[in-house]
C-alpha cells in the first residue's frame, strides 16, 4: 500500500491550502520552503484562468510565499495544452482574460470572431452578452465548445460572483451543446500537471481542500491525496462522499518533517 513516504513529487491547490484571502495559512511557506531546499518536484495548481503564472507568482509574493512561475499550473494553461494537441494551429473565440488569451497565443492559436474551430469559456470580470451571443452562434454554426474549470460561482470581498459554470450553463441552454471542461474535476488537468514535471502518479501526492474537486479528480488521476481543512471541505462535508482521501490533515504544516534530534549526547553522560 502507497504511502507518504513513497511520494516524490506533489501537487498543490493554491486558495485553501497555501492562501486564504491573501493570507498565507500557517506552514505554507515553510513547507515550500522545504520542497525547494530538498530538490522535491512540485506545481501549484489553481482553476483560477484570469491570471497568468506571472500573476499568480507576483500576487503569492505579496502573501509572503515565494512560487516561481514556473511552478504555477493553471486551468488556462491546462486548457491551452489540451487544444494544442486536440488542433495544432487553431482558431479560437475566447471569452476570459489574459491568463487563457496569453496560454492559447502560446499554444499557437489564433484568436478571432471569425468562424473558430473552438469557443473557450474561462473565468473573467466582464462578461459581456454581446460575446455570449457570439459564442452562442458559432456553436450552432458547428464550433467545438471547451471550458477552463465548472465553477459556478467564486469569491469576492462583496460576496459571491457568478463563475465559468454559470456562463457556460447559460450558452448551453441556449445551444443544447455541453462544454468539455478541462480544468478540475477532470484529472485531465493532473495528468497535464504531470507531463510538466516529468511526474509519475504512483510517486505523486495531491493536496486540496475539496473533495469535490481537488480530491476526485486526484483519486482519477492515481494520487496519494491528501485533504486539508484549511478551506472549503470539513469533515461534515467529507461523510456526503462515498469516496476518502488517503490522508485527511489539519493544514498543511503538518506534512512539513519532523525537526531532527540533537544526535550529541549533553556531556558528562
Amino acid at each position: 500500500m502507497r504511502t507518504r513516504d513513497d511520494i516524490e513529487c506533489w501537487l498543490t491547490d493554491m486558495d485553501g491550502v497555501l492562501v486564504h484571502e491573501n493570507q498565507p495559512i500557517p506552514g505554507a511557506g515553510e513547507l515550500l520552503q522545504e520542497w525547494k531546499s530538498q530538490g522535491t518536484p512540485f506545481l501549484v495548481l489553481t482553476n483560477n484562468s484570469i491570471f497568468t503564472p506571472r500573476d499568480l507568482s507576483a500576487r503569492l509574493r505579496t502573501s509572503g510565499l515565494v512560487v516561481p512561475e514556473e511552478s504555477i499550473w493553471t486551468s488556462a494553461l491546462a486548457t491551452a495544452e489540451f487544444l494544442r494537441g486536440q488542433a495544432p494551429g487553431g482558431s479560437a473565440f475566447v471569452i476570459g482574460e489574459a491568463g487563457l488569451t496569453t496560454a492559447l497565443h502560446e499554444a499557437g492559436f489564433t484568436l478571432t470572431e471569425t468562424d473558430p474551430d473552438y469557443v473557450v469559456v474561462g473565468e473573467t470580470r466582464n462578461y459581456s452578452f454581446e460575446a455570449i451571443t457570439k459564442a452562442i452562434r458559432f456553436l450552432v454554426n458547428g464550433a467545438r465548445f471547451i471550458s477552463t474549470n465548472p465553477d459556478p460561482t467564486g469569491p469576492s470581498t462583496d460576496g459571491l460572483l457568478p463563475a465559468t459554470g454559470a456562463i457556460t450553463a447559460l450558452i448551453t441552454k441556449a445551444t443544447g451543446k455541453e462544454p468539455y471542461v478541462v480544468g478540475k474535476p477532470n484529472p485531465m488537468m493532473f495528468r497535464s500537471a504531470l507531463n510538466r514535471i516529468g511526474a509519475h502518479s504512483e510517486t505523486t501526492g495531491m493536496i486540496g481542500d475539496r473533495m469535490d474537486t481537488d480530491i476526485v479528480a486526484g483519486i482519477e488521476a492515481g494520487l496519494h491525496t491528501v485533504l486539508v481543512l484549511t478551506g472549503i471541505s470539513d469533515e461534515n462535508e467529507i461523510v456526503r462522499y462515498p469516496f476518502r482521501p488517503d490522508e485527511i490533515l489539519a493544514s498543511v504544516a503538518d506534512l512539513l518533517s519532523p525537526e531532527p534530534l540533537d544526535s550529541e549526547m549533553p556531556e558528562g553522560l
